[in-house]
């Protein structure tokens, strides 16, 4: 069948129309060509960046692991001397009420007038005792020295203890308070000074890990990146798509070429042949938009390429300023660091000093326990030696009288003889016959004088010899045992 000749400009259409889609083809095709070529720049890109941001954050991540592992050193060592501290105050709380106890004990325990009134020597413990006692007692007492009279060796005079309890000394009295106080005033001054040593790392593990804290919320959010490879691979298939739609394109300008040339050269296209002709030319615009859609699809895949790109250069900026603050962290840590040790060694320094504090303190109530048990077995030794004085002067006592009755009788016996025979005697003979009897006088050994013991009242011999059923009961009974 025959076409008119006025159906040949319609070819001629067809062909332009081929040749404008197969030209937008390859304009298309080509800024695909070349998206597809940066994004594989960009790909590699990201790749570096990517893995420099790992290893940054990676070895930032390390970084604050050592600065929190300095922290919670520091804060175990600071622990540790606090409990030092705290040991050390529960022992001197322990020490000082133990030491507060022996002298509340021996701040109720009396010590008699006669005690300190008649010593002028000077206490262990810092005795207290006034000039004015020592020579008011002398001029009560009244004898410097004894004479050795019979008499004096029965009864000496003693002053006679004083009624009022109140007025008596305790033991307390003789202990120096001042210089206990003073230890006292040192061990909390120790105390004090270590406190304020400790406080310089007061808040040295709560600033690391407050700045750790605060790094670490710093760093980039390392989210899984999509897969380089599965896009560089949808960019490949979505470029292979197209290749073939501008291959259509070409194939059918080529067609439409061809059949103008046949028309020119006088051919004659059937009814089918235009048809199919038209038809082609009618899928131009979809294949046209396939390859838009292409071309967005590689757009997409680039675009995205360069955000993870601008993403990982925003990263490696912000990593810089965390690269900055660690750097300015480790120098914060050294310095604690350092200030740390020196806490440590002018704490030990201290504690040493501490120590013999406690030290001091335990050998003082040790040596009140001892004041105290002394003074008991004193009265129990008082008590002793006047059982023994009075059983001595008893000896003397009835020695001094029985040599007086016999003196008495000799004297007489002498008289009676020489009355009966003395005026037949002569005068000349025997001149001793007219001596009395020779007169007795017994007194302490030559030079000493009499021994003089302190009154103590018997409800407190008896309270010391058996205090709340202690042993000293027994000794008192064997110790007063003296026979004669």
């Amino acid at each position: 069948m025959s076409v008119a000749p006025a159906s040949d400009p319609h070819i001629v259409s067809l062909v332009l129309q081929s040749k404008k889609a197969l030209q937008e083809g390859e304009q298309i095709c080509s800024k695909a060509n070349e998206l597809s070529a940066t994004s594989t720049q960009t790909s590699i890109d990201v790749l570096i960046l990517d893995a420099k941001v790992k290893w940054i954050t990676d070895n930032v991540l390390e970084q604050l692991k050592l600065a929190a592992f300095v922290a919670k050193s520091i804060e175990e060592k600071r622990t540790k001397l606090n409990k030092q501290v705290q040991d050390w105050d529960n022992l001197r709380t322990k020490q000082t009420d133990a030491l507060d106890k022996i002298l509340n004990e021996l701040g109720s325990q009396r010590v008699p007038p006669d005690f300190h009134q008649t010593s002028t020597a000077s206490s262990i413990f810092g005795s207290q005792n006034s000039e004015d006692e020592q020579q008011n007692y002398t001029q009560s007492n009244g004898l410097s020295t004894l004479s050795r009279s019979p008499s004096d060796t029965i009864q000496v005079p003693r002053p006679k203890p004083q009624a009022d309890l109140k007025n008596w000394k305790t033991l307390r009295d003789f202990v120096d308070d001042q210089a206990i106080e003073d230890i006292f005033e040192c061990m909390e001054e120790e105390h004090t000074i270590v406190e304020d040593i400790l406080s310089r790392t007061d808040e040295y593990s709560e600033k690391l890990t407050t700045a750790i804290h605060s790094i670490r919320e710093y760093l980039p959010e390392m989210t899984p990146p999509p897969s380089i490879e599965q896009l560089i691979t949808s960019q490949d298939s979505a470029q292979i798509g197209m290749a073939g739609h501008l291959e259509s394109l070409a194939a059918h300008y080529d067609q439409m070429c061809n059949a103008l040339r046949e028309r020119e050269a006088g051919d004659v296209f059937g009814e089918d042949d235009l048809q199919d002709m038209n038809r082609d030319t009618e899928e131009l615009p979809s294949i046209l938009s396939e390859l838009e859609e292409n071309l967005r699809s590689v757009t997409a895949t680039y675009d995205q390429l360069c955000q993870i790109r601008d993403t990982n250069q925003e990263h490696i900026k912000r990593l810089s300023n965390v690269l900055d603050e660690l750097d300015e962290l480790g120098d914060i840590m050294t310095e604690m660091l350092q200030t740390q040790e020196t806490v440590e060694s002018e704490c030990e320094q201290r504690f040493t000093q501490m120590q013999r504090h406690l030290l001091t303190v335990e050998d003082l109530q040790q040596q009140f326990i001892s004041y105290q048990t002394a003074f008991r077995k004193l009265i129990l030794e008082i008590a002793r030696r006047r059982v023994y004085k009075e059983a001595a002067e008893n000896i003397v006592r009835g020695m001094m009288d029985q040599l007086t009755a016999m003196t008495e009788e000799e004297r007489r016996v002498r008289e009676h003889f020489n009355q009966e025979q003395g005026a037949h005697l002569p005068e000349d003979l025997c001149l001793c016959i007219s001596n009395y009897p020779t007169k007795w006088d017994i007194s302490p050994w030559a030079g000493e004088v009499l021994e003089s013991l302190p009154d103590i009242p018997t409800d407190m011999v008896t309270e010391e010899s058996c205090p709340h059923g202690t042993p000293l009961c027994g000794e008192w009974n064997r110790k007063t045992s003296i026979t004669f």
